[in-house]
């Protein structure tokens, strides 16, 4: 089949497959508020019109949450599945907002055009342009290039609290040779790329409790024990001067990168010290022995996310606080178990603490990591296609985020997941003013074209 057709016929539907996507961001999906159930309902009412349109059997499935949205197209050669989320952040703090967070515009910048609102980005952009690279693929050769399944979620931002459940239950109709996934950017904004490396994530709750209750600092200071200290020195030895996780056997399952990825990441010439200095950084922490890619891509964290006890409020109070909390998160990579590194943590703490002292742990998830092999010839099929879009050889990179579909895909479906988004660093997702470029739009929609031409 022509792709050169398909690609006019991208370029001059353009403004219309703007206005469709504009459609869709005007409606307000927060998945996490319950006010937005009936706008989560309409979004996914929206994307099962928008796929029977273009000749696609589609249906709403409902779950004990916000619905599913499955589509299915028979033909010839593999089976792709596409998967995307159709609903979005909370929009708090909204005076901060420049406009409508749902009332979306194309706007000019210093950049260039760009579509503002909420979801633009993360992910409705996103999917409408895999959407849209179909939509001009049936308008030219009147049919779809292969058999696809489209999956989209309604509560990816919510934890995806149905999601397990509904792939388990469905498992036979959701296998496909290959899962594509677009929720991910493009490397410093300028890079074509598909993301082989995401961590997993293990998030724990410490309360460490001394006193039965608060005490004066005058009459007990000095001789009862005061948990913050003790949570604080605990805290403070989970990495060593060297900037290692002290964690007892925590790199246990943390491989080593292969020379081929190690060489074709330095070869994108990572600025660390631009990327600091965008924050108010400028010296890299973590592992001494590490380059700063390595430490956000393919190395795991230990990182202390919030620390609170006693008396915070304005002024000040001589208090010895009965109790010290602490958030710890652990960002994990390779085949690291995140319930063995939760236990030995656990211990390691225990095992810390002193005489008066007792702690309770609550868990805020375990997930491993995903990690995707390239040997299958679709990767660099899909890499070529992603290079000749954007005129710059396209990477496998790492990701230091989770996405947690990319393993279910792996452990749920057996299916081979591939990443490929077209987000920048600048789009702002989960913030006010997100938006999405315009040539973000454009150019996915022809990717997408391209890698369906290259798979094919």
């Amino acid at each position: 089949m022509t792709l050169d057709a398909v690609l006019a016929r991208i370029d001059s539907d353009l403004p219309d497959a703007t206005e469709r996507l504009l459609d869709l961001l005007r409606i307000p999906s927060i998945s996490t508020d319950p006010a937005f159930k009936g706008d989560c309902e309409t979004a996914a009412d929206w994307l099962v019109n928008e796929l029977k349109t273009l000749g696609i059997e589609a249906e709403k499935r409902p779950t004990p949450g916000h619905p599913m949205v499955i589509g299915h197209v028979k033909g010839d050669g593999p089976h792709l599945l596409f998967y995307g989320h159709y609903d979005v952040q909370p929009v708090d703090p909204l005076e901060l907002w420049d406009r409508d967070p749902f009332d979306p515009q194309i706007e000019e910048t210093a950049k260039g055009k760009v579509i503002r609102g909420r979801g633009s980005s993360d992910d409705k952009g996103q999917l409408m342009t895999f959407v849209e690279a179909c939509r001009a693929w049936k308008a030219e050769h009147g049919t779809l290039p292969c058999a696809i399944t489209f999956f989209f979620e309604g509560e990816e931002e919510s934890g995806s609290p149905s999601l397990v459940p509904f792939m388990k239950d469905n498992a036979d109709e959701l296998k496909s040779d290959l899962a594509l996934i677009c929720d991910t950017g493009m490397f410093e904004s300028r890079v074509p790329s598909i993301v082989t490396m995401l961590r997993g994530l293990l998030g724990e709750e410490i309360t460490i409790t001394a006193a039965s209750k608060d005490l004066h600092s005058g009459m007990f200071g000095g001789v009862a024990m005061n948990p913050i200290r003790v949570l604080s020195r605990i805290l403070a030895d989970l990495h060593d001067d060297q900037g290692h996780i002290t964690v007892p056997n925590f790199y246990d399952g943390v491989p080593e990168l292969s020379d081929e990825i190690r060489q074709q990441w330095q070869g994108l010439a990572f600025d660390h010290g631009q990327f600091l200095g965008d924050v108010g950084l400028s010296v890299p922490a973590g592992e001494v022995d590490r380059t700063p890619i390595e430490m956000i891509w393919s190395r795991p964290t230990a990182e202390i996310n919030g620390i609170w006890g006693g008396y915070t409020g304005a002024g000040f109070k001589t208090v010895l606080p009965s109790e010290a909390h602490a958030k710890v998160s652990f960002r994990l990579v390779g085949d690291q178990d995140p319930h063995v590194i939760r236990d030995n943590f656990r211990k390691m703490v225990q095992d810390a603490l002193p005489a008066d002292c007792e702690v309770t742990f609550k868990s805020h998830g375990a997930g491993g990591a995903s990690v995707t092999e390239t040997t299958d010839p679709a990767f660099e099929a899909a890499r070529h296609a992603l290079s000749d879009e954007w005129n710059i050889p396209a990477a496998y990179v790492g990701c230091g985020g989770s996405i947690p579909i990319a393993g279910h895909f792996q452990d749920i479906l057996g299916t081979t997941p591939m990443l490929v988004g077209f987000g920048k660093d600048d789009d702002q997702i989960h913030s006010p003013n997100e938006k999405y470029d315009l040539e973000s739009f454009h150019k996915g929609i022809r990717s997408w074209a391209r890698i369906l031409h290259a798979l094919t």
